[in-house]
């Protein structure tokens, strides 16, 4: 019988007590490896439990983000993210570093990378998705409340500063994923193009909801370089299982998130 991943007749060179606490990374750091094999690109991986935490993009990812990038650097990165979203200044900085240190960068979303999450792939070139793949749209919220039902309420409903809050909010927004597109996978669009996608995506005249579903063929629709992988495709299927693995690595050892490359691990506990 043929062996399947990740059998191996090499014992590792860890003592066994020490290789057991750390087998899940182990496998993972394999598959990595092997998807690294496939696109001759390097693999890094951004995965929060979106499902059983409220972890979110926050000012500290920035130092694991790095951690990983340090090893990238003037090499063709892939990033892998599954994200429900969170704070803009801390996107920014995350997309600042992402287009710094890795400058062909492609972003494959096998899952969710939904509001601010949706930002960040929008720093690559392309982004990799599949039929489980989703983006969202990027309109903020101040304290939950979108920021457009604050600007465009009755004079009175809210005080001024809440209005000028969420004005800017909707601007800095509106900034970032101009310059990535501008920058990006819309550098030879038409500025009015390029326009015409962030309104879609930043405000309430498209997708009425903030939770709204954007797929792969959504997503060419607005105009953004979508690589659409079939179920069946083999590098799809070791991205899928890779993903399946943190689901379940993180549920198992109760983790929020996991930075993630074939060198490096940075778990951030629930």
């Amino acid at each position: 019988m043929t062996d399947f991943f990740p059998r191996t007749p090499t014992l590792p060179p860890h003592s066994p007590l020490f290789w057991v606490n750390h087998k899940d990374r182990y496998l993972r750091q394999l598959l990595i490896k092997d998807i690294e094999a496939t696109t001759s690109r390097r693999l890094i991986v951004y995965h929060t439990d979106c499902d059983r935490s409220n972890a979110q993009i926050d000012p500290s990812d920035d130092v694991a983000l790095a951690e990983l990038l340090t090893s990238c650097k003037n090499l063709p990165v892939d990033l892998m993210i599954e994200t429900n979203g969170g704070f803009t200044d801390s996107t920014e900085k995350l997309c600042a570093m992402l287009k710094s240190q890795a400058t062909d960068l492609r972003v494959i979303v096998p899952r969710k990378a939904k509001s601010n999450g949706t930002v960040i792939a929008l720093c690559g070139s392309s982004i990799l998705m599949g039929a489980e793949s989703e983006l969202g749209p990027i309109d903020p919220a101040i304290q939950t409340v979108p920021a457009e039902f604050i600007v465009n309420a009755p004079a009175g409903s809210f005080n001024v500063i809440d209005v000028q809050y969420a004005t800017y909010a909707q601007n800095q927004t509106r900034k970032l994923a101009t310059y990535l597109l501008t920058e990006g996978m819309m550098k030879s669009a038409a500025a009015e193009v390029i326009e015409a996608t962030v309104n879609a995506l930043a405000t309430k005249q498209v997708y009425h909801s903030h939770g709204s579903s954007i797929d792969a063929a959504e997503a060419k629709r607005l105009g953004l370089n979508v690589i659409l992988h079939e179920p069946d495709d083999e590098l799809w299927c070791k991205v899928w299982l890779l993903r399946t693995m943190y689901q379940y690595d993180c549920g198992v050892r109760n983790f929020a998130k996991l930075f993630e490359s074939s060198t490096v691990s940075t778990a951030v506990p629930k």
